[in-house]
């Protein structure tokens, strides 16, 4: 999943979801400097990521992508997903989209001091485009992914993968909203070490 679900599935603003946010950053060895609510993110981090990676409904979505963007489809496969999650935010949260972007920069704000470098370039990233709100729409989805391209240390063809959304909008659609509550229940039973 990509980072509006990764922060969804952190629940309210806090140190779980600070972790989660900036776990990609983080390296093992630098786990142990972190607070325990912060570990417990990068950790919910891992998990699900394991959880998505080896999903089936995830694989179908990611074999439709694959011949074109090889080692990428897993990538856009989680920023479909999370244009699926932001589409049908109402499904998911009682909190407008819009108020939970800003909440969460808001939070993510609070927390910079303790972020590594990359994690809080992203942040400035996302609160400068309003990243958590792209993922409404196909053409934010292209913008997303036309960033995402730049970045990449090789040519990914990334910025043309919208087409693929389009073409198969509907069978992504219907393979998230499978996925998704299984993704939520492993989150809930996530095992949460005591501090």
């Amino acid at each position: 999943m990509n980072f509006l679900a990764h922060l969804y599935l952190s629940g309210p603003p806090g140190e779980v979801m600070t972790g989660n946010f900036m776990a990609d950053s983080i390296r093992s060895s630098q786990l142990r400097l972190f607070t325990p609510g912060i570990q417990q993110g990068i950790r919910l981090h891992q998990a699900i990521d394991t959880f998505t990676d080896s999903h089936p409904l995830v694989e179908q979505s990611k074999a439709r992508l694959r011949s074109r963007y090889h080692k990428y489809a897993g990538v856009i496969t989680d920023v479909f997903y999370d244009h699926f999650l932001a589409l049908n935010w109402a499904a998911y949260s009682e909190t407008a989209l819009d108020v939970y972007a800003q909440n969460t920069y808001a939070w993510l704000e609070t927390q910079l001091q303790i972020m590594p470098p990359r994690a809080s370039m992203f942040y400035a990233y996302m609160v400068r485009e309003n990243a958590l709100l792209l993922y409404r729409d196909v053409e934010g989805i292209k913008q997303v992914m036309k960033g995402m391209a730049r970045r990449a240390r090789f040519n990914s063809g990334m910025k043309t993968c919208t087409e693929e959304l389009v073409e198969y909008y509907g069978v992504f659609s219907e393979e998230f909203k499978a996925f998704f509550p299984e993704l939520i229940n492993m989150c809930s039973a996530f095992p949460f070490e005591k501090s």
